[in-house]
């Protein structure tokens, strides 16, 4: 996978997001009902997690569903002449940019009919990959879903590894937005062990104490349910902005007992499971691995308002990082 991309704008900024106009569709795709007979159970899984997660590049759909890039870039272009998909490309400075997909016009109607409401309900709009590639936050949403894809596609190759859960922002906000709005959360197995954690990816355009007030609302959650305790994952952009995070973060976190440890992307490139983590916590804050995170704070508990309800929808249920299995045809 290349590695964590920086933001679409501002400190760090690497390129200017533009659609792309070189993947035309030769006629579009209007008889939703006809897609029936060429989407596949990965197709509709890649719409579900298109909507969760608004936008997803070749790359990493191909680390989470696809046995080489090549065989995902045939797939992904298929989907978008039939419309299902819509892409663009951002320009960079320098080399090219990978294709990114979002949901497409027949894509948002499949998905629609799968749930049994209107398009208008599902909230997608024809200006939606617009708004996607120009908007200022394209950086830092492509850097939290490349940090957890790494995490997901480490499930492939590692059967008792992976990331059983994954909630994008809005699904986070959806949730527990009155008390917190974390940038994804998310669940890592390791056989028996798990990790349940709040992230928060860190581009270094908040000021500090934005962060730290950040925090308050953390506690606020551990406190007002009692039985629910993940984890806090900080996610920055180097290692010095780390170093600056944690010496204004420490006192906070020690006062208000939070689980909390930090990293950056000097470390977490390819191996974000890996020993790049560091505690904040007094004692021992070596860098250590997300499985020894959860033997450390044995006290971690998955967050409320997981299991579906009544007022849950297909729409609202949480996607499964991975796709279902697919026979070599699919």
């Amino acid at each position: 996978m290349p590695a964590l991309p920086r933001p679409a704008s501002g400190p760090g900024s690497r390129y200017t997001a533009r659609a792309a106009t070189t993947r035309r569709r030769t006629t579009p795709h209007t008889d939703i009902a006809a897609l029936s007979r060429i989407l596949t159970a990965r197709d509709l899984w890649l719409t579900r997690m298109l909507n969760e997660h608004r936008v997803l590049t070749t790359h990493q759909i191909a680390s989470l569903a696809y046995t080489s890039l090549r065989s995902a870039q045939r797939r992904l272009r298929t989907l978008h002449h039939h419309a299902v998909l819509d892409s663009f490309r951002p320009l960079t400075q320098t080399g090219s940019a990978p294709e990114h997909y979002t949901l497409g016009p027949a894509g948002a109607a499949v998905l629609a009919a799968h749930a049994g409401c209107d398009l208008t309900d599902l909230g997608w709009r024809p200006s939606h990959t617009g708004r996607v590639a120009y908007s200022p936050s394209l950086g830092h949403d492509l850097g939290v879903n490349e940090l957890l894809v790494h995490l997901a596609a480490h499930g492939r190759t590692a059967a008792t590894t992976g990331l059983p859960l994954w909630l994008s922002e809005r699904s986070c906000a959806r949730r527990w937005g009155d008390i917190v709005r974390p940038d994804a959360y998310a669940h890592y197995a390791d056989g028996d062990l798990l990790l349940p954690f709040f992230l928060e990816y860190d581009t270094g355009s908040q000021p500090l104490s934005r962060v730290e007030a950040k925090l308050t609302g953390y506690a606020a959650f551990t406190t007002t349910t009692a039985s629910a305790r993940p984890a806090l994952l900080i996610h920055t952009r180097t290692a010095s902005r780390d170093q600056a995070l944690r010496r204004r973060l420490a006192t906070a976190a020690r006062e208000l007992d939070l689980n909390i440890a930090t990293s950056s992307a000097d470390f977490t490139t390819t191996e974000p499971w890996g020993p790049w983590w560091s505690p904040l916590a007094p004692g021992d804050t070596r860098r250590t691995t997300l499985t020894h995170l959860a033997t450390r704070w044995p006290r971690l508990s998955p967050a409320c308002e997981l299991e579906p309800t009544d007022a849950d929808t297909a729409l609202t249920l949480p996607v499964p990082p991975l796709p279902p299995a697919t026979g070599a045809g699919s």
